[in-house]
């Protein structure tokens, strides 16, 4: 007899040849007799598609044993081909059992996974060699015994699915103190009836420890960071400006320059670009660094309130006033640095008397008769375009001119994405921390997504949408569903090289992961006249990676060092800082 594993396998396939005139069956009926010399006997008529499933209907069709029928396959003519005795039938159905048997033991120990089988009384029927090593209990002594006599009944999902029918896929799980478990359960049906369930477990105790090792190792490393960073930030003040674009780097440079001064400074830059953080780094950085840094919002001050917010006030001025009186902004900061932040938005009545204040270096509290005279560096920034303001009769000409010694501009996010990166690791670390996890991986799609949304809100926007992933990330990986639904709406197909292949048309795309490459020149250059000084640029752009170049392009390596060898480019044709 053929091997037989399934109980979906046919009659015909290990039935018996016969001649047909040895059946007698009369016409349109299913049932008939055999007569072969001296032995004679009941037939059922059957297909030869029939199952070994499908036979168990018709041979329990008789009062005891002796009376089970042959089965007499028939063609699709009605001939009789082939017939299966009782006798054979049973072989095969223990055959099979026996196959099925041998099979789930090979299965079962053939897997990595812990594997545990119980009947419907939650009686152990399987216990894997997998399950052996797991939890350290031997087959013999699991199989035939409650799985209750070897776990507390709160720890075993099992009882889930026998008792409720319910089933599980990767859940968490801790079945004895010192092992942690992904468990996937099922209840086993027939025909609708809980006959017993299945667990497959697999170990995720050693991952569970070296997670755990890895958070432990991750905060270590960022208190080291923080470390270093404070030491770093004592001989570098604008150590906590992250970023290396061009961009940024001017920025800084010019802050550094103006910091060495006592010139009031104007800074220019959108919401969320961390106009501040340069105001404060420019007072750390100058002679006044150990003098006070007082900011002020003037946008965020009610009219009414400010005059007295800026000077102060004198004891007894209004009602409601400290009797002492007050001290405003502008006389704390004396010695130090006033950070007028917003400046745009400040009333012009309250201009004229703070242009007063600037250039006589002296002002009077509200309510007060004596004179105050303060020595206080003015930082002013601003969202706004002054001069449109000035030419619309909204800001005073005398005090732009008055606070507009040395402007500089803070590029915005959109202008420095080739920063997105270390920006992201920074505030996923962060917030790693923060909340007390490992640091999640960001997905391929994420980070596409993030390069190419516009960032209005700039840095601010940024590190929130850093801290929303972090939180909504599961387990360790931050998809693209778990981005705000703006940046998911604008996301678009990225662009991946910054020149068009050699002998097209120069385009300037979106900056993207592949395509943003740290450079020494200007952002949009004007595009090159020929080819020659494509290829130049190019290796301009990646400080001579002939690799990164030939992407830039759109050719292969191969036909960028061909292309150099027939200009003449060679190591001293271009330069990078």
């Amino acid at each position: 007899m053929k091997p037989l594993f399934s109980l979906d396998s046919t009659l015909s396939s290990f039935a018996i040849p016969i001649p047909p005139d040895i059946v007698k069956i009369r016409t349109g009926e299913t049932v008939g007799e055999w007569v072969d010399k001296e032995r004679r006997g009941k037939v059922v008529i059957v297909s030869p598609t029939t199952t070994l499933e499908q036979s168990i209907s018709y041979i329990l069709v008789g009062p005891g044993v002796s009376d089970l029928p042959t089965l007499v396959i028939v063609d699709e003519q009605g001939t009789p081909t082939g017939m299966v005795e009782p006798y054979q039938l049973m072989t095969a159905f223990v055959v099979l059992t026996q196959n099925q048997s041998a099979l789930l033991s090979t299965l079962m120990d053939t897997m990595s996974e812990a594997v545990t089988i119980v009947d419907s009384r939650n009686v152990v029927q399987h216990w894997n060699r997998a399950a052996e090593t797991i939890y350290e209990i031997d087959r013999e002594q699991v199989v035939g015994t409650s799985l209750d006599e070897h776990f507390a009944s709160e720890s075993i999902r099992l009882l889930d699915a026998l008792r409720q029918g319910t089933s599980v896929q990767r859940v968490y799980h801790i079945p004895r103190p010192d092992s942690h478990v992904l468990i996937n359960a099922a209840p086993i049906r027939r025909e609708g009836e809980i006959i017993g369930a299945i667990s497959i477990e697999q170990d995720i105790t050693e991952l569970v420890r070296l997670n755990e090792e890895l958070a432990h190792t991750t905060a270590h490393l960022h208190n080291l960071q923080q470390e270093m960073s404070r030491f770093q930030a004592a001989d570098d003040p604008f150590y906590a400006i992250k970023g290396h674009s061009a961009s940024i780097q001017s920025a800084i440079g010019s802050a550094k320059k103006v910091a060495q001064t006592d010139a009031t400074v104007l800074i220019y830059g959108e919401s969320g670009v961390g106009k501040e953080l340069f105001a404060k780094a420019i007072h750390q950085a100058s002679r006044r660094h150990d003098k006070p840094f007082i900011a002020i919002n003037c946008g965020a001050i009610p009219a009414a309130l400010f005059e007295s917010e800026l000077f102060g006030y004198q004891g007894g001025a209004f009602t409601g006033a400290e009797k002492k009186g007050k001290p405003g902004k502008l006389e704390l900061a004396h010695g130090g640095t006033l950070f007028l932040d917003e400046i745009g938005e400040l009333p012009l009545e309250l201009q004229v008397k703070l242009l007063r204040a600037l250039q006589e270096r002296q002002f009077y509290r509200v309510g007060g008769t004596e004179p105050i005279t303060v020595n206080t560096r003015i930082v002013a920034a601003t969202n706004r375009q002054l001069e449109q303001m000035v030419a619309d009769g909204r800001f005073r000409e005398d005090l732009y001119y008055r606070l507009n010694v040395f402007s500089m501009e803070i590029p915005p996010l959109r202008e420095r994405r080739e920063d997105l990166p270390e920006l992201v690791q920074i505030f996923i670390h962060e917030y790693s921390v923060a909340h007390d996890h490992s640091v999640p991986r960001i997905s391929p799609e994420v980070m596409q997504a993030l390069f190419e949304y516009s960032w209005p809100g700039n840095i601010r926007q940024l590190r929130n949408v850093i801290e929303r992933l972090s939180i909504l990330q599961e387990n360790g990986v931050i998809l693209p569903e778990h981005l705000p639904s703006v940046i998911r709406s604008h996301a678009e197909p990225a662009h991946v090289s910054m020149l068009t292949p050699m002998g097209g048309t120069y385009a300037q795309p979106t900056p993207t992961p592949t395509s943003i490459i740290r450079s020494s020149i200007p952002s949009n250059p004007p595009p090159p006249a020929n080819e020659k000084e494509r290829i130049l640029a190019a290796l301009e752009r990646t400080y001579g990676n002939k690799k990164a170049a030939a992407e830039l392009l759109g050719v292969s390596r191969g036909t960028l060092y061909n292309k150099m060898k027939k200009f003449n480019i060679n190591e001293e044709s271009f330069k990078w800082d």
